[in-house]
């Protein structure tokens, strides 16, 4: 077991109060331009960009720094098909079962459907997993900790990365997803997240107008002093 030893970080330049108030808003204004695509032009997207989008969600905090994810990055045509084929027969039995009504009638203002042609034509898949448990070099396992939480964070950074990259991504969460483990050819300590669709808006891409309605901040925030 290693022990603790405290080193020196790399610390930020310092910013007056005034930058700060300055750079968040300018922040906001950055991502208030965030939006989830479906129609995807077929500008490629260079491996380079993606793999820096990731190092960028690994930098995420963890539960005791285990770092509990694993990201697969797929442009293979081939690849996407089988990915694509696989979700949309779990969405079609989705779609037409009584039993998730209501959540259906919450996605009608989105415009969702069990056809996912994005997952096909966007140049980029990029599948996640959260990994259960550990294992070490020696075959042995080892807990992580808090890992819902820490993938999710990760998850948090690398869809910021890829909104200001300037490229746009779709978040896909087929259900049940153990298809993804077998096709990412990944162990079943891996336990499948969710899919981000990645690439550049096609010229026809449209957003739902209920897409575009945020809670005010009076709703999302309350400020104890």
């Amino acid at each position: 077991m290693s022990t603790y030893e405290p080193v020196l970080f790399p610390k930020m330049p310092k910013k007056s109060e005034k930058e700060i108030k300055a750079l968040t808003k300018s922040l906001y204004q950055i991502f208030s331009f965030r939006r989830t695509i479906r129609n995807f032009s077929q500008t490629p997207i260079s491996e380079e960009v993606i793999q820096n989008c990731i190092k960028i969600a690994a930098m995420a905090p963890s539960g005791a720094n285990h770092q509990p994810w694993h990201f697969v990055a797929i442009s293979s045509s081939t690849i996407k098909m089988k990915i694509r084929n696989a979700a949309e027969k779990e969405e079609k039995k989705f779609y037409s079962s009584l039993n998730h009504d209501e959540w259906l009638r919450a996605l009608e203002p989105i415009g969702t459907g069990p056809n996912k042609l994005h997952l096909e034509k966007a140049p980029w898949l990029i599948v996640i997993f959260a990994e259960r448990y550990g294992i070490k070099t020696d075959g042995s396992t080892y807990k992580n900790y808090y890992v819902p939480e820490s993938v999710g964070i990760a998850c948090g950074f690398l869809i910021s990365a890829i909104h200001q990259a300037g490229l746009y991504c779709l978040v896909h969460t087929p259900n049940p997803m153990k298809f993804l483990t077998k096709i990412c050819n990944r162990p079943t300590s891996n336990k499948p997240v969710m899919i981000l669709a990645i690439g550049h808006p096609a010229k026809e891409a449209r957003v739902p107008y209920a897409a575009t309605i945020k809670k005010p901040l009076k709703q999302i925030l309350t400020t104890l002093r």
